[in-house]
């Protein structure tokens, strides 16, 4: 389940682990906050009791998103208008 908010200067997404199964090892709500020029990632560290923070640039984020459905190897994402697939170096 997840939660969309958008607020003054951000949209928040709230990503919430839920499960059915007893056994399910349950995560922390994951809270990701894109801003103008970034986008921060933020989670509750149970161990630590301490909120853990990532910040990406949004550059750092699209190659996040590319990157997820390509196998193994080394990438450069093309500039944004071309309509290729991201080169493979």
């Amino acid at each position: 389940m997840f939660t969309i908010e958008h607020e003054f200067d951000a949209t928040v997404i709230t990503l919430v682990d839920e499960g059915t199964d007893p056994r399910d090892y349950l995560q922390e709500d994951v809270t990701i906050s894109s801003f103008e020029d970034c986008v921060v990632v933020e989670q509750l560290d149970e161990q630590t009791d301490q909120v853990q923070t990532i910040t990406f640039s949004h550059a750092q984020l699209r190659e996040l998103a590319a990157a997820l459905n390509l196998p193994e190897g080394v990438y450069r994402v093309r500039p944004s208008g071309d309509t290729t697939e991201p080169a493979k170096d």
